[in-house]
């Protein structure tokens, strides 16, 4: 657990912070809402912040990566756009305040679901360390043989309980996801996340991407039933994004996330001991401008956009 004080959050007019995660900022309006907002209660809308902030192995590290929180902001529009018509989601306005312009969202307030939907296509990660000590990942069995990289015979879910900040979050079972939402909530979330999922994986693969897994969370719209997709989505954060033509299972893939950096921080060149309880080290100017790099490169391969 990371021993780091909060991060500021900045100070932004007509709205008032209430918390920090460890990449977003979270505020509500100051007062009643104004211009095409005013037909939303007070309480009905939250401004959502993007920042440059990165973390690895549950720590906030001490260098921001420039441009990050643009960018997550950008890629998550555009998802919301490709995906509407599979699911609503909690965007209302990017008419925000010139002080977080480009890497914030007006969103409307949802009751968050206590677990993150994750869909996995590909065997990284948590899901491999799992395999590889009980051949099944929160209770789906795979076929035995499978290597790190391997591409899984269909996708599934694999939901986690959230985490408070600097905790990691733990894969669970189906069943007991249900047990926290109810089985008929817990089965529209999976079928819900395989589905964007699916939808997700066609969209990269036709601009070259690999996606490997991601991460959703579903709120509903108080006193409603309606599941709402919430939070960032399928941006580098949240996902593990592979350049198809460099994919082959059996070893680490390169990818479009902050993978560069934790390899970084495990490596003899940090002087990092992850497990001795010291604070992570700043970093070096070159993995901050290679990291960035992977960001944009993201970024304009899925959407076709310049950065």
């Amino acid at each position: 657990m990371s021993d780091a004080p909060p991060p500021a959050a900045p100070q932004v007019p007509g709205w008032r912070h209430v918390a920090s995660g460890k990449v977003r900022d979270l505020y509500v309006p100051d007062a009643p809402p104004a211009g095409s907002l005013a037909v939303e209660p007070a309480d009905a809308v939250v401004l959502l912040v993007a920042s440059d902030r990165i973390s690895a192995y549950d720590y906030v590290l001490p260098t921001p990566i420039p441009d990050k929180g643009a960018i997550l902001t950008a890629l998550s529009v555009w998802w919301f756009e490709q995906l509407a018509d599979v699911v609503p989601n909690h965007l209302v306005s990017l008419d925000v305040p010139g002080a977080v312009a480009g890497r914030a969202m007006i969103c409307r307030r949802l009751d968050m679901y206590p677990v993150e939907c994750v869909a996995r296509g590909y065997l990284a990660g948590s899901g491999l360390a799992e395999y590889r000590e009980t051949g099944a990942v929160c209770g789906v069995e795979l076929p035995p043989g499978l290597v790190e990289g391997s591409k899984l015979p269909r996708p599934i879910f694999t939901p986690a309980t959230k985490a408070d900040l600097g905790e990691h979050d733990e894969n669970v079972t189906f069943e007991k996801a249900a047990a926290e939402v109810g089985e008929d909530v817990a089965t529209r979330l999976r079928d819900l996340t395989l589905e964007l999922y699916t939808r997700a994986s066609q969209i990269a693969a036709g601009r070259g991407i690999i996606l490997a897994d991601t991460k959703f969370e579903f709120g509903r719209r108080p006193g409603t039933d309606e599941i709402v997709l919430g939070d960032e989505v399928l941006t580098p954060d949240s996902s593990r994004y592979w350049p198809a033509e460099t994919w082959q299972p059996g070893r680490p893939q390169p990818s479009f996330d902050k993978q560069y950096v934790r390899d970084w921080l495990a490596s003899p060149a940090s002087g990092w001991d992850r497990t001795g309880g010291a604070l992570p080290p700043e970093l070096p100017a070159d993995v901050v401008e290679k990291t960035r790099a992977r960001y944009v490169e993201a970024y304009e391969r899925l959407t076709g956009r310049a950065f």
